[in-house]
């Protein structure tokens, strides 16, 4: 099975430095430290889609630094913080279009510094008692120096599922989507679910199929802001498909081998998922099964 997208980073996340402030000067002293290249949040690639990096000197003076990690050769890499930053509105298509670049490891880095630097940006005040809240922990956490509250960066878990009946996935196209592409459905679990709950209600909720037998695939961070998609699928009792138009426009039932065909570049029905997307995962490990 292939990797899901955002996955296979390279860098040690270096955990003990974070709780160790003098390791941690010395790592933001070391002359050899690069810091991500970001332009609003958007990231500068290389001709052979590496991340660009620079060096510390290039921080603005009021930049905060987030330790993203350690390489093999202990060399520290920084994001910057600087106040007031945001993640703009929405994905751009510009945005997208270098997912399909990034060399293998080096979208894992970026999703990690993306979806950490916009926490920062909308958790500068402490939940428990409104006070700002100052950053710690090398980046990675922010204390409140009124009510001594910590935050951590968190993630939003997601299902995204397949219904598969008779050989067949159950797809779904969202109007958002690029003309003709369908996907798996997919949406966020709620507090006291499991998994295999929140797969069988969002499947029931959104095309009115009921399954079983949920099994996992694989997972995906998705840093838009910050998700954690896990990739399922249910055998469904049946094929009525009864429509939720709130959720999705269209839904369909494809057979594997038209996967199979629709992945491998061939025509039919549907477009499918870029690659970067844990969808385009999911759908090949399914569509690898026997028919």
């Amino acid at each position: 099975m292939i990797a899901p997208g955002f996955t296979g980073g390279m860098l040690d996340r270096a955990d003990t430095l974070r709780h160790n402030a003098d390791a941690l000067a010395a790592a933001q002293g070391d002359w050899r430290a690069r810091l991500l290249k970001l332009d609003a949040f958007m990231p500068e690639l290389t001709g052979d889609g590496l991340l660009g990096w620079t060096t510390l000197a290039d921080a603005p003076d009021d930049a905060e630094l987030v330790l993203l990690g350690l390489d093999e050769s202990k060399r520290p890499h920084f994001a910057a913080y600087t106040p007031g930053m945001r993640a703009p509105a929405g994905r751009s298509m510009r945005l997208f279009g270098m997912l399909d670049a990034f060399a293998p490891g080096e979208a894992a880095t970026y999703a990690a510094a993306r979806s950490v630097l916009d926490w920062h940006s909308r958790h500068q005040f402490c939940a428990n008692c409104g006070h700002q809240t100052a950053m710690f922990r090398a980046g990675w956490g922010r204390n409140c120096p009124n009510c001594q509250a910590e935050h951590f960066p968190r993630v939003d878990p997601v299902v995204i599922m397949l219904a598969e009946h008779d050989g067949r996935a159950l797809l779904g196209r969202q109007p958002a989507f690029p003309p003709r592409r369908y996907s798996a459905l997919a949406g966020f679990l709620e507090p006291g679910e499991s998994i295999e709950e929140a797969v069988a209600r969002e499947i029931m909720e959104e095309a009115g199929v009921r399954v079983r037998d949920v099994r996992y695939i694989a997972s995906q961070p998705w840093p838009f802001p910050s998700s954690l998609m896990i990739a399922c699928v249910g055998m469904a009792e049946d094929d009525t498909i009864t429509l939720d138009t709130h959720e999705l426009e269209d839904a369909i039932w494809v057979e594997r081998a038209v996967v199979r065909a629709v992945l491998a570049g061939e025509d039919g029905p549907f477009l499918p998922p870029p690659p970067y997307a844990i969808a385009h995962t999911l759908l090949t490990a399914w569509a690898a099964g026997p028919d």
